[in-house]
């Protein structure tokens, strides 16, 4: 397993006092908001569960997600709505969601580690870090926090659409849920320009 610490490391001994990390999650769904967010941690905090929130359990997924939360210098999750998704394309509503993340920090970052192989629209100092959520400590707490935020998100939707295990696939596109967008059809937290749901339209 890499050091996530030791991947930010240059950064630090370039001149950059203040790193954030940004990720999305939700991209690849399809129902439900794409989320980001964006965490600035503290030099010396170390947090040996952390990794990308992917490989992560969901246990261990909220306990780091509180300990982000508790010890970060800043955070921010930003959601941009279906509708958005629709209307700007996901990497776009993507995009959107990472900058309204960062945006939301409070503090300035000095430099801007973004997921994935493409910076934001921000005028900062940003490096893109390929994988970034499973080399990088700042990207992979972005990770944790944003994966959280979405999944209890999407499991308090599964009370509104009875018929939809939202609480369990979190809006992929699984089997499981394929088959209930055949049973019951679209709901509003459906995609409409994503193929599977169009469909069932």
């Amino acid at each position: 397993m890499p050091d996530l610490y030791a991947e930010e490391q240059p950064f630090y001994e370039e001149g950059f006092a203040t790193l954030a990390g940004v990720d999305e999650v939700g991209r690849g769904c399809i129902a439900g908001p794409v989320f980001a967010a964006a965490v600035i941690l503290p030099r010396g905090l170390r947090l040996p569960e952390l990794d990308d929130s992917k490989k992560l359990k969901a246990s261990v997924r909220e306990r780091l997600s509180e300990a982000i939360l508790r010890e970060a210098v800043a955070s921010c999750v930003a959601m941009v709505s279906v509708e958005e998704v629709d209307r700007l394309n996901i990497l776009w509503a993507s995009m959107k969601a990472m900058r309204l993340a960062v945006e939301g920090l409070g503090v300035k970052p000095e430099l801007l580690l973004v997921d994935g192989n493409r910076v934001t629209e921000l005028k900062l100092p940003q490096r893109a870090i390929v994988a970034g959520d499973a080399r990088c400590a700042s990207i992979a707490a972005a990770s944790v926090i944003a994966k959280v935020a979405r999944d209890r998100w999407m499991s308090e939707r599964e009370a509104d659409y009875p018929g939809f295990s939202f609480a369990k696939h979190k809006g992929y596109g699984t089997a499981q849920h394929l088959q209930e967008l055949k049973t019951h059809g679209a709901t509003p937290l459906h995609r409409r320009t994503f193929a599977p749901v169009q469909e069932y339209l």
